[in-house]
């Protein structure tokens, strides 16, 4: 499977959204994305370290459910928050071949939101 950062924005949204107890899971409905593949993002942004997440998977069955966003996470959802910043970061990358890397794309980030709410 591929990353998708989209849907990476979005786990982060949903996350920070539902996150009211941090010891209970979350379950994701995002549409427009199967659950699989909602599962398997939840289980690499745990391995990057931008979710807590738990593996509920069983062996006829993928599930990984998120339960709180880490500081990483919220580092990162703050820079990307913004529609405009998240449509300018996105235009940059597209223009420079479609794919960066994740600390890339969250320097691109912050670098958009200082030009465009921090400039004189």
């Amino acid at each position: 499977m591929k990353r998708d950062m989209e849907l990476v924005r979005k786990i982060l949204l949903e996350t920070e959204e539902a996150s009211n107890n941090p010891i209970e899971w979350i379950v994701l409905n995002i549409e427009g994305y199967d659950p699989v593949f909602i599962s398997y993002h939840a289980k690499i942004m745990k391995e990057a370290g931008l979710i807590d997440a738990e593996n509920l998977t069983t062996l006829s069955h993928f599930e990984w459910q998120p339960k709180s966003l880490t500081w990483e996470g919220h580092e990162f959802l703050d820079a990307v928050r913004n529609e405009t910043v998240w449509a300018k970061t996105k235009e940059v990358v597209k223009s420079k071949g479609g794919s960066v890397s994740f600390e890339v794309l969250k320097e691109l980030a912050i670098q958009t939101f200082k030009s465009t709410f921090m400039s004189p």
